[in-house]
């Protein structure tokens, strides 16, 4: 029997790699997409001809209860929440209302059609917020230090509430920073690429940057999204910490991208205090052994790999007119501070 899997946040950076995961894997997949994000759909490029897209208002219950009753997923993932961590103190209840709203009202959904549909909840390390101890793993303490975490954490507890006085399979991944060349400009890890790409094709000589010194746990989406399905295909639903468990800081980062293309970053950089976060973490760094241990998975694109990637990417983006830049497009304008989990 093919499997129906349900993704809300399909038109984000993980919902297309974990789209692209499941179809290659025989499923049937349906996106859940609130009428305001019909435009984002192009973002899945090709992938909109293969997938089922179900119009649907996230905070309607009764539309999702719907939903869930109609198509009866084997499985759904969770993925709705705002992409940019710092915009979330511009509307922290929307950004409640998004992450544990959605959360809350599919779980409810799949109780109460009465289904053995398997729950996936996209936590993020931001929920660790101020660490006492690095790394972090599924026993550490959440100190959530923004509107966004908090929203996390919430939702979080309720997927964990859920399994435990009704018996749905509900799990969550913990993911740290995970980039590709599908992330927004407003990344930091997207910002430097096609920063890079820029400065070696001509287009401008020099990149704005805050805090060289704030470190993160950067991994591949597209190896994220495979830990997700992993933990929906076990006997018994867990939380788990994704991440590489290796920090990088964002001067590496730097340095990384520019190398990928030849280029000696400090002739580039020019610092600027106002891009500097204030709600910075310096440990954010995760512990994956549960992962390895219980789910085989393992990241299998390095560091160094994924920049290159990015860079590569954004110079044929460039080369080809794909995407546009010009001098009058300053890159400081596009991003301030640093990139957040998904």
């Amino acid at each position: 029997m093919t499997k129906t899997a349900l993704i809300t946040g399909i038109t984000g950076q993980d919902g297309y790699y974990l789209s692209h995961l499941l179809l290659n894997r025989g499923y049937r997949v349906v996106g859940l997409v609130p009428p305001h994000r019909q435009p984002n759909l192009t973002k899945l490029g090709t992938l909109a001809n293969q997938v089922e897209i179900f119009t649907v208002d996230l905070r309607d219950n009764t539309a999702l209860l719907t939903a869930v009753e109609e198509l009866r997923p084997q499985e759904i993932y969770n993925l709705a929440a705002p992409s940019f961590v710092p915009d979330s103190w511009n509307d922290p209840l929307g950004t409640l209302d998004l992450i544990t709203g959605t959360a809350t009202r599919l779980l409810e959904a799949v109780r109460q059609v009465g289904l053995s549909t398997r729950f996936y909840q996209a936590s993020s390390s931001e929920m660790f917020g101020d660490v006492f101890i690095s790394p972090q793993d599924e026993e550490t303490s959440f100190h959530p230090k923004n509107p966004y975490a908090a929203a996390k954490m919430h939702a979080h507890w309720t997927m964990v509430h859920h399994r435990q006085r009704y018996g749905l399979f509900a799990c969550s991944g913990i993911l740290y920073n995970h980039e590709s060349p599908l992330r927004a400009p407003q990344f930091v890890t997207r910002k430097v690429s096609l920063a890079a790409a820029s400065i070696k094709l001509g287009l401008t000589d020099t990149l704005e940057m805050g805090n060289l010194d704030a470190k993160r746990d950067w991994g591949f989406a597209g190896d994220y999204v495979e830990a997700m399905w992993r933990m929906l295909q076990v006997d018994e639903p867990e939380e788990y910490v994704i991440g590489t468990g290796k920090l990088h800081s964002v001067r590496d980062l730097v340095a990384t991208a520019f190398e990928s293309v030849g280029l000696d970053w400090t002739h580039h950089i020019v610092l600027n205090s106002s891009l500097l976060r204030q709600d910075e973490h310096f440990q954010l760094v995760a512990n994956p052994s549960k992962a390895k241990r219980n789910l085989g998975w393992e990241p299998q694109v390095s560091f160094e790999e994924l920049l290159e990637k990015m860079v590569k990417t954004d110079l044929e983006r460039l080369q080809s007119g794909a995407i546009a830049f010009t001098l009058e497009q300053t890159l400081p304008s596009f991003l301030q501070g640093t990139s957040q989990p998904s």
